[in-house]
Formats: structure tokens, sequence, C-alpha cells
């Protein structure tokens, strides 16, 4: 705990947070402030910050790496260091930001991305040689990117003998760990089942737009394209507007998969112009909070599960529950006591219920 610090920068004249015993945590949100899956990560944070009277600071980089590089240098090289600083390792970031975090007294926290096999090899990234990196906290995107595919070939009516499924695949940015996981599980499915065919796989970016442009090309390339999975809600409406300018009706003639429960996605579950929808990774930031507040307060939180840990976060969203997310969605604080989650004077064997579960208890 840096509460020096906090006595430092209340003695310049300098007011830390709520009050000088709340930790401060400055999250460098890879989004935009316009993209609802990043806002919705960074509302469910600040609910849990609230909760747990943290003093919580989120900034966006607007999916720029130099801007993130640039927040992480000022945070932890300038005069108004937070004690905590929780990042994504998108866009392969993270080694800098280790580089850079060397002697600044900041803790570190990954979400989301942690550090990718070859960043392991090439930083010897041993919790030694890294003391002020305490942790990560990463969903099972390779399952996640599993289960989407083989649930739409579940939903696909079983191809003719001698004739093949045509897919299509979106992925989002090719040096983003996520993306490559998803990526990993879709290709794993596909190998399960040749009767399938992967056309094309392309990358989106995670972007709508040139999910949109991509597949106008692609669907004229591949008329016969019946299965689409996409790595994140935004190129899934991308691809299926391209769909339905081509003339095609989304979740009858071909059936398309993505991740992320934002309300326009389980909207469109329950109008079942989507198919197959997986979410539940907007809540990482939220847990992400509860182990460092647990961590501030002395618990040895590798004892409860690992210092990085991947959650099953990801699986595969049915209406009923989709309309239970949507009514959740404007519930102040999301109904979720974080307090009751800590691992405080638990027994060795507890785990932190970090699930989808959890939020619709």
């Amino acid at each position: 705990m840096l509460k020096f610090l906090c006595g430092a920068l209340l003695a310049l004249g300098t007011v830390v947070g709520p009050s000088a015993q709340a930790e401060s945590v400055l999250f460098l949100n890879p989004g935009t402030p316009r993209e609802v899956f990043w806002t919705s990560y960074s509302q469910f944070m600040q609910a849990a910050a609230d909760d747990l009277r943290i003093d919580l600071r989120i900034v966006y980089s607007d999916r720029t790496s130099e801007i993130t590089i640039g927040q992480a240098r000022e945070a932890l090289l300038g005069p108004s260091r937070p004690d905590y600083l929780v990042f994504v390792n998108e866009e392969s970031v993270a080694p800098e930001i280790l580089r850079l975090a060397k002697g600044s007294g900041v803790k570190l926290f990954m979400v989301n991305n942690a550090l990718s096999p070859d960043q392991m090899r090439l930083l010897g990234a041993r919790p030694d040689k890294y003391p002020d990196w305490v942790g990560s906290l990463v969903p099972n995107d390779e399952e996640g990117g599993y289960l989407m595919l083989k649930e739409l070939i579940r939903l696909h009516p079983p191809a003719a003998p001698g004739q093949a499924i045509d897919l299509l695949a979106f992925s989002g940015l090719k040096i983003t760990p996520s993306a490559q996981l998803r990526e990993k599980g879709m290709r794993r499915a596909l190998a399960e089942h040749p009767e399938v065919r992967l056309r094309q796989l392309v990358y989106g970016g995670w972007t709508r737009e040139r999910a949109y442009e991509q597949a106008k090309l692609l669907f004229k390339r591949y008329p016969q394209t019946s299965l689409v999975w996409t790595a994140n809600d935004e190129m899934g409406f991308g691809a299926m507007q391209a769909f339905e300018e081509a003339g095609g009706k989304p979740g009858k003639d071909a059936l398309f998969g993505t991740i992320n429960n934002s309300p326009a996605a389980l909207r469109a579950l329950l109008d079942k112009r989507l198919s197959v929808l997986l979410g539940g990774h907007f809540s990482l930031g939220g847990w992400a909070l509860v182990q460092l507040h647990d961590y501030d307060q002395g618990v040895d939180v590798s004892q409860y599960g690992g210092r990085d840990r991947q959650i099953p976060l990801l699986q595969v969203i049915d209406r009923a529950q989709a309309r239970r997310l949507l009514a959740m969605g404007s519930a102040q604080n999301f109904g979720v006591d974080f307090h009751k989650l800590s691992a405080r004077g638990r027994p060795i064997s507890y785990r932190y219920p970090f699930s989808l579960q959890t939020l619709m208890h």
C-alpha cells in the first residue's frame, strides 16, 4: 500500500479522491467512450469502486496504442501517481508499460489481455523480476471462440451429402491476445467439423465500419455463406448490415454469432437476427477491483485461485438470460454487493465467484 504517497500529495495540497485512506486506481481503457462494450465496462468498474470506496479514475485511448503508452508514462513517471495502474495488453503495450513502471512504486494489474506466450518468453516475466506487477485477470477467450462456432454449427441444418457449409470469420486485431485466442478456439471447433469450410478469415479491427466494408466484398465473393463468426458485436453488426444490403436475412439465410452483451446485441438475440451470443466479460474490471481491494487490505490473493487467473466469463447467453441482462442494465450498481465477494477471513478453499451467475443472482 502506498499510503505515504497519499500523504505526500495531501501535503502538497492535492486532494486524493474522497478520502485520504482510499486506494487510488487509474484504469487505461483501450476503447473509446462511444463503444458500448468499453463504456459498460467502465460503468461496472465504477459501481465496484463506489461500493468498495476506491478512488477510481478512467481514461480512454481511442484504440491508439501510442496514447495508451503516453497515459501510462504520465501515470508512472508524473507527480500524481496512482497506487494501482490497471490496463489491457491491447496491441501488445504491456512490455513497454512494465518497463516504464520499474521503480515507480505503482502496482500493476492486467485485465482482458495478459502477456502472450511470446512476450512471457522475451520478458522472462517472473514475479520476482516485476515485483510491482501484482496479477492479471482474463476471460476464457479461446473457449469463447470455440463455443460460438460449435453452437452456430449445432443450430445450422445438416449439410447434404457431399456438400459443405460455408463460413466467414471476422477476427479483431492480429496482435491482440484476445483476438488470437478467440480465433484459435474457432479453429479448434472447425477441426471437429470437416463439413464446415472456412472461406476466409479477415481482421476487422473490432470496428463496425471496417467489418462492414470487408463483408460487402466477402458476401459477393462467397454468396453461399450461411455461417458468420465474429469476434465482437461491433463487427457482427457491420457484417449483418452488409448481408442485409445484399438481400439476405440474418438468422434465416445465414446464422450470425458474436461476443459482447451490449443492449443492441441482446435485443438482436431476442429478435433472432443474432443466433449465438456470448458475453459476461464486461465485468472483468469490476472483479479486478474486488481483488485489488483485498490485496490493498493485506489479503494474499494468490492463495485464492492464483496471482494470474483466467475465469470462465464467456458463456452462451440464452434468450431468458438476455431479457434479465437487459433489465439489469438499468439497475443501480448492477445489483451486486461487491463487499460480499471479498476473500478476507475466508478459508483457503474459497474462490472468487466472478461469473455471469453472480451478476444475475
